[in-house]
């Protein structure tokens, strides 16, 4: 029973150990792989920590209480996934929650809302601000409709190409921007 418990503890330690040398190598191959399984509690973290938490909690139960094997491995079990639990709660999903990319794809733009920066000829180009997550990006705009847009104006962006933004007002008159 002790070996069992010890070879628990070890395997996790070991895959820990591993998982931080050659974490991104190991990544790269098994990309996707597990995708069909998209169970949250069945990330190799969660599995790591419950058997190394299993193999841990037994060895410690089974030296230091007078309880006999079953209700070392049943509380072993138990321990393991209360541990797993909480790892995931305290640990995973908040990362997982915290992955911001700061990077953007111009086929996000069309439908974003922006602010004339430099005044947009009715032909011609001036310059859009518009905001992201990771912050402000500017773009170089032209009016959707040919019609001039002030600096300062609300736009949304209608459609991007080749590196130009085709904008249109998002109010008509200061009237309607004053209603909203």
């Amino acid at each position: 029973m002790e070996v069992m418990f010890w070879s628990c503890l070890a395997g996790g330690v070991i895959f820990t150990l591993i998982s931080v040398i050659l974490g991104d190598i190991i990544g790269s191959w098994l990309d996707g792989i597990f995708d069909a399984i998209s169970l949250d509690f069945l990330k190799p973290i969660i599995l790591a920590s419950a058997v190394t938490t299993f193999g841990g909690a037994g060895i410690l139960l089974l030296r230091y209480t007078g309880l006999g094997p079953v209700p070392v491995v049943v509380l072993s079990i138990l321990i393991a996934l209360f541990m797993s639990i909480a790892i995931y709660f305290v640990y995973v999903k908040p990362m997982e929650n915290s992955e911001n990319s700061t990077g953007y794809s111009t086929a996000e733009l069309p439908g974003k809302l922006g602010e004339v920066t430099v005044p947009i000829p009715a032909e011609g180009f001036g310059e859009v601000m518009v905001n992201f997550v990771a912050g402000n990006t500017l773009h170089i705009a032209s009016s959707w409709d040919h019609q001039e847009i002030p600096a300062g104006t609300l736009v949304v962006v209608v459609d991007s190409s080749d590196g130009v933004v085709q904008v249109s007002r998002l109010y008509e008159n200061e009237q309607e921007r004053e209603l909203v």
